[in-house]
């Protein structure tokens, strides 16, 4: 008898990867408790860095969970700063 496996992770989808740059300002499904529903995307990861709009208050979400809840881009960030921006492999 075989060790069980457990799959933590989930099931990958067929879908590509949704494509998000700094600067994207995003609205999510939930508002936030102080009223607002846009988010500008200010830090890209693993976590992605949301500041609301209305107040000015910092999160950090899941990709997976910013993919469910997104409903509309408001504004499209600039792909050129979010590739200067990214991490470059270091030279051996």
């Amino acid at each position: 008898m075989g060790i069980p496996v457990f799959d933590t992770l989930g099931r990958m989808t067929d879908r590509p990867a949704l494509t998000l740059y700094l600067g994207d300002v995003v609205r999510l499904r939930r508002a936030h408790p102080c009223g607002g529903t846009d988010w500008l995307v200010d830090r890209l990861g693993a976590d992605i860095g949301l500041r609301c709009e209305t107040c000015g208050r910092h999160i950090l979400v899941e990709r997976r969970l910013i993919e469910r809840r997104l409903t509309a881009f408001v504004r499209r960030g600039d792909p050129v700063l979010s590739a200067a921006a990214a991490p470059r492999p270091s030279a051996p």
